[in-house]
């Protein structure tokens, strides 16, 4: 779909509530193509997570915050999806994380996880694995393969964490939660 602002496109991965538009959602998760420099496309009492999954990186000029610099593989950077935003690309186009909760309603939390072997608890109501390169997680009985450009969707509803296994694990862990949790 096209940005809110037209000057890119997004995929989204995925929205709450289902089928949500730009105006309506309570949480929301993308990747999207940026291929020019420019102004990032604002969102009313949203909050924004942004991470860069390929290319050299952008810097960000955030009002209030000042310049910030991503690059593949770096700690997410969260910010306010309301405060103007302008994106200068390091040396070409990148391709990004974006994860979006409306204040008040959802919260959200992005960490760059990376695991030789072992386990992770993901604590949020939703819960998603971004993976950076191919890997295997292991929930319960199942065992899920995974690589670039891939999602893998949990939702914990009773409130329990959701312990995943993994071996050689590169990933981008999201969790959400509704506000009032």
């Amino acid at each position: 779909m096209l940005w809110k602002n037209g000057g890119g496109e997004t995929i989204e991965i995925a929205v709450h509530p289902p089928g949500a538009d730009l105006a309506g959602f309570d949480w929301r998760i993308s990747m999207a193509s940026v291929a020019h420099d420019g102004p990032f496309s604002r969102f009313e009492g949203v909050d924004r997570t942004l991470a860069v999954l390929t290319g050299h990186g952008m810097d960000l000029e955030i009002e209030g915050m000042g310049r910030r610099s991503l690059t593949a593989g770096s700690d997410p950077l969260a910010f306010p999806a309301d405060a103007p935003t302008g994106a200068r690309l390091h040396d070409g186009a990148i391709t990004d994380l974006n994860v979006m909760t409306r204040r008040g309603v959802c919260r959200h939390r992005v960490a760059l996880a990376e695991l030789r072997a072992g386990v992770i608890e993901l604590r949020g109501r939703w819960c998603f694995v971004i993976p950076l390169r191919a890997c295997r997680i292991a929930v319960d009985e199942a065992v899920i393969e995974a690589g670039p450009g891939d999602a893998v969707a949990f939702e914990a509803p009773d409130g329990r964490p959701i312990v995943i296994g993994a071996e050689a694990l590169a990933a981008y862990l999201i969790e959400i939660d509704p506000s009032g949790d």
